[in-house]
Order: C-alpha cells, then structure tokens, then sequence
C-alpha cells in the first residue's frame, strides 16, 4: 500500500512538516488559528469567526489586530511548506493548499475515489498495491489501486483524534462530526469489501475498532460475528453475542434485537454464516436542534446547567436529573437548554430526544401524542405502541429504565404536561417553559433572564460585526437597552444590521426609540419578537390578560401589586400578580417603601400590553388609568396630611372613583417622608401619564397633593414640571379650578426661586380665576402670594395691604390656620420696617393662634421671627431663647429645610456673642443642609455668615475666599438662574 506523507495533518494532533520532524508551531494562539484555517481550506474564513474561535469568552478590543499577528507569524514559520500559503480576503483569510499536502482533503478525495472505482467495478486483486504517489484528485486515485487500497490509504491518515492536542472550539464541531461520520462509513465500507474478498482477519481486527467507538451498533456485532463464524472461529463469534448482549442490557437495558439473536441462532446451528443477515442497529434517537454557533455569555448558568445535567455524580440507577429553564418570551431558553445538551451529549449513549411541547400555542400538544413520538423515535411503532397515554408513559419509561439518554422538553405549558414525559433512572431532562414549574420534585430551578449589557453588545458584534459595533458604542448602547438585552430582540437587530452594512447604528436606534414602533423594527425574516410576546398573552386567564394591556399605559416604573387590582377595579388581585410574575411577563423588582413587593413590566413586554390594550384610549384603558391615579392621589393625600405642615394645600379634584385597600393605606408610616422619597419617581411620572391621557383632575389633583412634600424636600424641578404638565391638561379641558389651582402653585415656586415677575403675574391669573369661580379660600391664597412678592421686591406697603385684604377673607371664613399665616407675614414686614412695636403684636397673635389650632409647625415659624425681633432689639438671650425654641421644633417634626434656617440664625447670633466653636459647628450644618436640598439662597446666606466668622478670628485668607464666594452666589441669583430658593416656611411666601 503506498504511504501518503502530506505535509499538514489534522487527523490526529496538529502537524507542519515531515513525519517525525515537524515544524514548531509556537504559542496556543497560533496553534488554534492554524488549525481553524486548515479545516476550511481552500475556503475564505471571515475574521470575525476566527476571532470568535480564538477569543470565545472575552474577546478583547485588539482582536482582529492581533489576529493580523498570528497571520503574520504564521506565514513566517510556515514559508512554502507543501505549496501551501495564507492569502488575505475581505472577509478574512484563505489558506489554499494542494489537496495531497493536506491530510483532511487527502482523506475526503480517496474515500471518493474509493466509492467512484466501487461504482465502476474495480477488481481489487488485478490492481493490487499498483498506485504510487499521493498527487491528484479521486479518479487518479481509482485508476491507481482498488477501493479496499484506497479506503486502506485513506483511513490510515488518521492518527488519532482530530486536533486531541488542542483545547477545541464548538465551531470546530460540526466540522469535525462530518470528519467522523466520513470515517465510519469508510470503515464500514471496508469491512464489507474485506468479508466480500474473504479477508475475514483483516475485517475482524476493523470491525473490533470500529466497536470501540461504537459499542451499541448491533449490526456492526452482527458483522463481527459473521467475521469470526467465516473464519472458522465460531466460539469467538459466540464470545462476541455475549459481549454484544453484555453491553446492551448494561449500558441501554434492552435485549439485542431480532436480527442479531438470529444470526446468533444460526451460528450455534451450525447453518452456514453466509445466509444469517445482520441485525438491524438499536434505535439510538439523535434529535437535538444544531447548536447555536453564536451562542453568547451566560458562562455561570451554562456552567450550573451542564454540571446538574452530568453523569459523573448520579448513581446509574438513580432517579433522572431534572432541570427547568424559566424566562420571558426571547430570553433563548431553547438556545440555552440546546447549548447545554450537546455539551454533555457523549454521557448519554443511549440517545438525545428533542419534543417540543407547544406550551405557548392556542392548544398545547397533547402528552399522549408526544409519548407516541417519542416511542416512534425509540423504535416502538406500529401495532408495538399502547393506545393510552398511561401505558405509553410506562413504556417509555421501561425503555429509557438504565439507559443513559438526554431529553429536551423544549416550550412546557405545565407541569402535568411535563410528568408523563420523564423518562427512567440514568436519564437527564431539561425542561424550557416561560412559566416557572416548581412542582416537578428535585427539580433544579433555572430563571433566565436578560444578558448583560457586555454579552448583549458581544452577541451584537458577532452578528452585526465587532469593529462596527464599536465604533458607535453609545447608539448601539441604546438599540440594546431598547431590546432589553433579550437575546432575541438582539438577534434580530444584528440581523437587521448585517443586512444593512450602509446603515449607522444611529439609523436602527432612532428607529427603535418610538416605543409605539418598536415592535414592528425588530422583525427580520421568520424572527419577530411581538409573535413572542403574543404567544405569551394567548395562554393568560382572562382578568391576566385584562391587566397585561392596562399595565402597559403606566409608564415604566416598578409597581406596587396595588396597582393591578386598581387596574380591574378590584380590591386585591394578588391571584392576577401570581399569574403575570408566573408566566415571566411581570418582574419581582424588589420592595418599596411599604415592605411590599414591587412589579416591573420590562420594556418590551410593556410594548406588547399596549399594543394589546390600544393604547390609553383603547377599551376600558382610560378607565384603567383613572383608578390608578385615583390609587395613588389618595394615598398621596393621606401621607401629606402626616407632613409637618400642610397649609393651603388644596382638596382633591373630585371624589375617588377607587381606593386602595384599607391594608395598604394603613400601611403608611407616621413619617411619611421616606414614602415619599421613595415614590416621587412614579408620582410624578403618574402626573405625566394623567396629562397625556386627558385626565387633568386626576393630573392637577395628584400634583396639588405633592406640593407640601416637592416644599419640604425642594424638588422644584418635579413641582414646576408637575404643574407645568398639569395646567396644560386642565386648560385643553377647560377645567377652570385646575388651572387656578396649577397656577398659584407655579407662582409659588417661581417665587421660591426668585422669579418675581413671573410668581406675581401668576398669582393675579389664578386670584382672578379663584374669584371668578367663587373660591374665595383660593383668592385668599393668591392674594397672600402677590404680598409675599411684594415683600421680596421692597414693595412694603402694597404687602401689607395685600395681607390685609388676604386677612379679612380668612377671617370672613373663619380660617384660623391661614390667619396665623397672614399674621406672621405682616410681622415680617414690619421687623424688615424696623417697626418693633407692630412687628411684637402681629407675631405675638400669630404665636397665640398657630398654639390654639395646634400647629406646631407655624409655632416654629412664628419662633423664629420673634427670635430675629429680641435680636433687632439688642436682647440676644431671648433671640438665643426663641431661635433654639424653633430649631427643637423643627427637629422633632423632620423638617430639615426650616431648621436649616433656624442653624443659620443661631449661629450668627453665636458669631456676635464671640461664641466661634458652636457658631461654626451650627453654621457648616445649615450650609451642608443648604447644599443637599439646592437652596441657593440659605447656602449664600450660611457662606456670608461663616466668611464673617473667619474674619472675626483673624483668619483673614479664609474669611475672603468664603465672602467671594458668598458675594458669587449672591450674584448668580440675581442673574436670574433662577436657583434661589426662600424657606418655603420660614420665609413669607404663601405655601406655609
């Protein structure tokens, strides 16, 4: 037989250069690249693939630079090594090398050789060993030798397995399983040849090899027997039926089939082997899907899947291992459990089934018919399957009993569809469902969710092109974040990319920005993600599927579970929760302010429900909507009248048509602030919702509600851009008292931040409106508004008279908390006039009225400005007295903002007493108060004060950078920036 020598060899550990004085290939790296070039020659392979081979869990920005490199090095090492060379292509790289100087090409053209000469009739004993050399294609071959000569050439280019010296890659997979089912059936092929010529000892010794790498092939035993029976070895050939017997029972549990226990019975009749035919092969079922060549990250639950679904640790004859895989539509559940079973598929000899179960389809598939699927693959077919599906169950069971196979239960509806289908001890299931079945007994839960944002830009890269992606990160940030990281959605997109090599990635992410259109961008081909979803929807219950479109007009904040029953007009619908959260639409996002769990519609899902719903108008959405808020307005109205203070805050717009449970509204802390914090977000956002549906009472109600909470936090953003919203709405629907309502507290903040222009035409609009509706609390409010900016402007007297005329109506209503707050601002006026005398009687009533109705808030208020009337008057004790009287008041009640101004008075007096130590300490505390609230003003104030202490002390450096700043702060304001801010109750303006 000739030896072919080619120069490089895959066919076994990697090889350059003549036997037994290889080429040193340094470096893995290079090595893998090589070897990735050499099993597609001849044939362009892209960069990016390459990279992928080389670089599969993290492949770095340098990548394809580096790559370069290897190429490189490879073609200096390598030279004219067998006429081969690696040539650069667009794409990538070619490695063109002669056919006979490749091991791997060598193999394929002689078995084609091989199987032309068969066909044309060759006879082996004329041709003999005639053919030498190892040029040219397959007909040179066959004209040289006979088909045995050539399989014989063939098959001894393999030295091993393929590559057994590298780490491997899965993208060498499916090439590398060609190689080896090329092999087989040469060897097979040869063995046939071999007995046909009577060369029985040759047939033998390959048939045993080949039974080494498949020991279940009973037609390969049949042969063997054959083999041994012609030989005239017949005890051998009975040898091997118990062996073959031996290996069937223990690895499948299953008898040999009908074929080889005749030719067995034929052997021990003495009949002539030449007449008993082999025994068909074992049914040994090989269903999984092709793995997904791209498959990205998850390394941790591939990682805690494989080893759940491993042999290494589970006793033969225990119980099958058992793995779910929950996630919502387009999280590659399929891929994951696909990816999972072709890796640990060699443990599992006895077969891989693959059912898919049609859990999301208008009917699920029937366990009865997937049982008899099963049984058909295993094959039991025929007048041999049971008519019901408990005798298929047991069947099933007893033929995977002891025999190691791997099923895919691939898209279940539930558990009771998924019991019948467990398969006998030593098996593995992996189970995909977009519910989580958590009633299948040892089960190993996996929730899948969303990649990460790397993995989900890595699998972008692979699809898209890697280079691309990363020259525009940030759009492609944003297509990823509008996919949700899904890989689905992510698929999709790369396709749609790739099919477009012109677009910009900014082209796709403005596309996908419109929630309304997003859905229909992420479509490519036979991929859609709103089918996905849609499937998702078709399997809900009735009030689910309900609440599934109304949870999708609210915005994307997490949810109390409140919320879906305010979305049915039910009290509680914790049933509806369970379903949506069971069936991976809804998401557990943590706990809110309550201790109660919080929901989160994702981004896609929340795409789908509003399309389902139709959108805020569709049927029953804006009634939806409207319970919600009026959810959230009610318990908004309950927490602020827990605030420190709440005067002039406004009733609701109307009465609620829903209320939270009483559960959930008792469930308020006494300090409401932290609820607040917690929810302003949403709240605002709520806001937002009810102005865009048309909702302007539910809009302006709500906004109104937040006031007293944005006053004591200084959320001035979120109160402008609430009331913005909300007059907006309450003028298209020509809602006369919102308007009113929305521009009184517009005018408030604006006065808050110094925009007395702007406070004082907004106060007269909402005193005219207030009016002419008969509002006479809300002229009142107004009317004390345009006196506060009066104040602020060092208008005086047109103050005072406005305070009056703001006092008489509150008396005429017998208002007294908004008579203890005229009383006080008229007292501010005067102290500012230097008036003492009146100052004393104004701020004395106040005090008298603020104890009487119980109000402690405006005690403190009223406090601080008898504290600043004995300081005006020389009397620092009783200034001292008042001022720390305030502050303890403040405290007790939370207010942080107030009591700021209270540190700030006690520490000039401090300053003045000669007292440095506790005037320094109580100044920087106001200023960091100050600072963190974004009160312009107080933090200017509290910088003059301390710049002045520093000067006091003789630190004269520090002193002048504190006074610069102070005097830049000061001046900022006055530049209109718009960012000063009065103590909302320790100044005059109307909100306290």
């Amino acid at each position: 037989m000739a030896v072919d020598r080619p120069a490089f060899r895959v066919l076994g550990p990697l090889e350059v250069g003549p036997p037994g004085r290889p080429l040193r290939i340094a470096g893995t790296k290079s090595r893998i690249l090589l070897a990735s070039l050499l099993l597609d020659a001849n044939r362009a392979v892209a960069a990016d693939h390459l990279a992928e081979i080389l670089w599969p869990l993290s492949r770095p920005r340098s990548a394809l630079a580096n790559l370069r490199t290897y190429v490189s090095s490879l073609r200096a090492v390598l030279g004219a090594t067998g006429g081969a060379r690696i040539l650069a292509r667009p794409s990538g790289y070619l490695f063109e090398v002669p056919a006979g100087q490749l091991d791997v090409l060598l193999f394929e053209d002689l078995v084609a050789g091989a199987r032309a000469a068969a066909r044309a009739g060759g006879d082996a004993e004329t041709r003999g060993d005639a053919a030498s050399g190892t040029e040219g294609g397959p007909e040179a071959a066959g004209r040289a030798e006979d088909p045995a000569g050539l399989l014989d050439r063939a098959l001894a280019l393999w030295r091993g397995a393929p590559l057994a010296d590298l780490p491997g890659s899965p993208l060498w997979d499916a090439r590398l399983e060609s190689l080896a089912g090329l092999r087989l059936s040469a060897s097979e092929e040869l063995t046939v040849l071999r007995m046909e010529r009577g060369r029985h000892a040759e047939a033998v010794a390959g048939l045993r090899g080949l039974l080494r790498e498949h020991p279940f092939r009973e037609d390969l035993w049949g042969r063997l027997m054959l083999a041994l029976d012609a030989a005239g070895r017949q005890a051998e050939a009975l040898d091997a039926y118990a062996a073959a017997r031996r290996q069937l029972v223990t690895e499948l549990g299953v008898e040999p089939g009908a074929g080889l226990r005749r030719v067995h019975a034929d052997i021990l009749a003495g009949r002539p082997a030449a007449e008993a035919a082999p025994s068909p092969p074992v049914t040994v079922p090989r269903q999984l899907p092709p793995d997904v060549p791209d498959f990205t990250g998850r390394t941790g639950t591939v990682s805690a899947l494989t080893r759940a679904l491993s042999r290494e640790r589970r006793p033969p004859d225990g119980p099958p291992a058992v793995a779910v895989v929950a996630g919502p539509p387009g999280a590659g559940k399929t891929a994951l459990a696909v990816h999972c079973a072709h890796a640990v598929r060699r443990a599992y000899p006895g077969g891989q089934l693959y059912l898919d179960l049609g859990g999301t389809a208008p009917t699920p598939a029937d366990p009865g018919e997937l049982l008899a699927e099963a049984l058909r693959a295993l094959g039991t077919g025929g007048a041999g399957l049971p008519s019901t599906t408990r005798e298929r169950s047991a069947l099933y069971r007893s033929l995977l009993a002891g025999r190691p196979a791997l099923v895919v239960l691939d898209d279940a509806a539930d558990a009771a569809q998924v019991r019948p289908l467990l398969p006998g001890s030593g098996c593995a299931v992996v189970v995909t469902s977009r519910r989580r079945i958590t009633e299948l007994p040892g089960a190993l839960q996996i929730d899948l969710d969303a990649l990460t944002p790397a993995e989900a830009e890595e699998l972008l890269g692979r699809i898209a092109g890697a280079d691309r992606v990363r020259r525009e990160r940030e759009a492609a940030a944003e297509i990823l974040r509008a996919c949700d990281h899904l890989p689905l959605a992510v698929r999709i997109a790369g396709a749609r990319l790739a099919a477009r090599p012109g677009w910009p990635l900014a082209v796709l992410r403005r596309r996908l920005a419109d929630e309304a259109n997003r859905l229909g961008e992420l479509r490519a081909g036979d991929l859609e993600v709103r089918g996905s979803f849609d499937r998702s929807y078709r399997t809900l219950p009735g009030d689910a599927a309900r609440a599934f479109g109304a949870l999708g007009l609210l915005g994307a904040r997490p949810l109390p579970g409140w919320v879906v029953g305010a979305v049915l007009g039910r009290d509680r619908a914790d049933d509806v929760t369970d379903a949506l959260v069971d069936a991976n639409l809804l998401r557990l996002a943590g706990t809110d302010a309550l201790g109660r769990p919080r929901y989160l519609l994702p981004g896609l899902a929340r795409c789908s429900a509003r399309e389902l719903a139709g959108g805020p108008g569709g049927a029953g959405g804006t009634d939806a909507l409207a319970r919600v808020l009026d959810g959230w307005t009610v318990l908004a109205g309950s927490a602020m009248a827990r605030l420190p203070t709440t005067l002039f805050s406004l009733a609701p717009a109307g009465e609620p048509r829903w209320r939270p449970d009483g559960e959930t509204a008792a469930s308020l802390p006494a300090d409401p602030l932290p609820w607040f914090d917690a929810e302003r977000e949403t709240l605002v956002e709520a806001v937002r919702l009810a102005a865009d549906a048309g909702l302007a009472g539910a809009a302006w109600g709500l906004a109104a509600a937040l006031v007293p909470y944005f006053d004591l936090r200084c959320h001035f953003d979120e109160w402008r851009s609430t009331h913005r919203a909300a007059l907006e709405a309450a003028r298209r629907s020509g809602d006369r008292g919102g308007e009113a309502a929305m521009l009184r507290g517009l005018a408030q903040v604006g006065l808050y931040q110094d925009r007395y222009a702007e406070a004082g035409e907004m106060f007269a609009r909402s005193r005219v409106i207030f009016r002419e509706l008969g509002d006479a609390r809300g002229e009142a409010v107004s009317i004390c508004g345009l006196g506060a900016v009066d104040h602020f402007r060092g208008r005086h007297v047109e103050a005072l008279g406005h305070f009056r005329m703001a006092l008489a109506i509150f008396a005429a209503l017998e208002d007294r908390g908004g008579e203890a707050y005229v009383r006080q601002a008229v007292g501010r006026v005067c102290l500012v006039l230097r008036d003492l005398g009146r100052a004393s009687a104004w701020l004395g009533g106040a005090l008298r009225l603020a104890r009487e109705i119980g109000d402690p808030h405006r005690e403190a208020c009223v406090s601080m400005q008898l504290g600043r009337l004995h300081d005006l008057a020389a009397d620092a004790e009783e200034a001292m007295r008042f001022q720390g009287y305030a502050l303890d008041i403040f405290e007790e009640l939370g207010d942080r903002h107030c009591g700021a101004y209270a540190l700030q008075n006690l520490g000039g007096l401090q300053v003045t007493r000669g007292d440095r130590s506790h005037a320094s300490a109580q100044l920087q505390r106001s200023l960091e108060i100050f600072q963190q609230l974004g009160d312009r003003s107080g933090e200017a104030a509290a910088v003059q004060r301390l710049g002045e202490l520093h000067r006091s002390a003789g630190r004269t450096g520090l002193a002048r950078d504190y006074l610069h700043h102070a005097r830049a702060l000061r001046q900022e304001l006055r530049g209109g920036a718009g960012g000063g801010i009065r103590s909302a109750a320790c100044a005059p303006p109307p909100g306290r």
